[in-house]
């Protein structure tokens, strides 16, 4: 699922006050108002916005927000604590029972995101909120309650893929072409064993969530691909019985200096005006070393030189292409005598 930056949909900084996230929360709920606005996308920025201020209004879920650190961005994959994932307000997945609030409050539901991690505290796992007996079931008795009707509810075992965990692993192209094992260092949440994720703890600070920093060795396989997944047993999530889930990562090949395309490579390689049209010489650096190129005379701004065997590794054996794209930059520091020249070949064009 995908983290929602609570702050930025209501337009307040983090520090903000309540009074300042409460006149925020009333201008854009009147800006975005079914009743007023019309559109599509004010319905789903209405919904934004009432889900942001549900949590930022209220001091034990914004503590508990907050404690998920501010280095998140919008859109960014998010993966909730262990204990807090099955808490999903009719999205039907998990191996514990659902519960559809449907449209409560007017605010048309909460997103994955928000149940995920804030599914016990809205059922009364922590402060029998407001929603804690609707619909005739009894939340506050946990696993093996009942119903109003006196069917007794039953908390399941988790699945095993719900312990699971996917993360995204960015690597370079050296990464790549070396394939040594990396350190990958992430934030590991839990949910607080003090408490059990009450949050009635100076453990988790009242929370329900404990973090830490967890740094792993991670082998990248021969031949590694963009998007390819990569397991790691055991390193996923713990539920309370025992089980352990896997730790997957989804790798992205991100480079300053190359741009991929499968296995083929495209860097930049910047001449002078003069040298694209003359044609030169030029020393440049690829991910197996520095090489020297020839750059034909009269070559253009965004014209490629193919250099085999240069790019990233092949399944089959050997490397890709290594495209280096030419671009013409105009020196910064040109004297009067360079000016003048530039002036007649202007002249000699027209």
């Amino acid at each position: 699922m995908k983290y929602k930056d609570y702050y930025e949909i209501l337009g307040v900084k983090r520090g903000a006050t309540d009074s300042e996230i409460k006149s925020a929360y009333r201008k854009l709920a009147r800006k975005y108002h079914p009743d007023v606005n019309k559109t599509k996308e004010a319905e789903a920025k209405f919904k934004d916005i009432n889900e942001a201020y549900e949590v930022l209004s209220d001091k034990q879920k914004r503590q508990r927000y907050d404690s998920l650190g501010s280095n998140w961005q919008g859109g960014a994959d998010y993966t909730p604590p262990p204990g807090f994932e099955h808490f999903n307000f009719g999205g039907g997945q998990g191996g514990y029972q659902q519960f559809d609030f449907g449209s409560m409050g007017g605010q048309g539901g909460f997103s994955d995101f928000f149940s995920s991690l804030f599914g016990d505290l809205m059922a009364g796992g922590a402060t029998g909120g407001v929603y804690s007996n609707m619909g005739g079931f009894d939340f506050s008795q946990g696993a093996g309650a009942r119903t109003s009707s006196g069917r007794r509810r039953t908390q399941q075992q988790p699945k095993p893929e719900d312990l699971d965990v996917t993360k995204n692993l960015n690597v370079t192209v050296k990464d790549v072409i070396e394939g040594k094992s990396i350190s990958v260092t992430y934030t590991e949440m839990s949910k607080c064993r003090q408490c059990n994720g009450g949050g009635y703890c100076p453990n988790c600070g009242g929370t329900g969530i404990v973090s830490a920093p967890k740094t792993i060795k991670v082998k990248l396989p021969k031949n590694v691909k963009e998007g390819q997944k990569i397991r790691v047993r055991g390193e996923g999530k713990a539920d309370d019985y025992g089980n352990k889930g896997d730790l997957y990562f989804i790798v992205n090949i991100k480079d300053p200096e190359y741009t991929v395309d499968g296995v083929n490579l495209t860097k930049e390689v910047e001449v002078s005006p003069s040298d694209a049209v003359l044609g030169c010489k030029k020393e440049i650096t690829t991910p197996h070393g520095k090489i020297m190129i020839t750059i034909p005379p009269r070559t253009n701004c965004g014209q490629s030189l193919r250099l085999k065997d240069l790019g990233l590794p092949k399944k089959e054996g050997g490397f890709g292409y290594l495209n280096a794209k030419i671009r013409i930059v105009v020196p910064k520091n040109l004297t009067d005598e360079q000016v003048e020249l530039y002036k007649k070949l202007a002249e000699l064009e027209k």
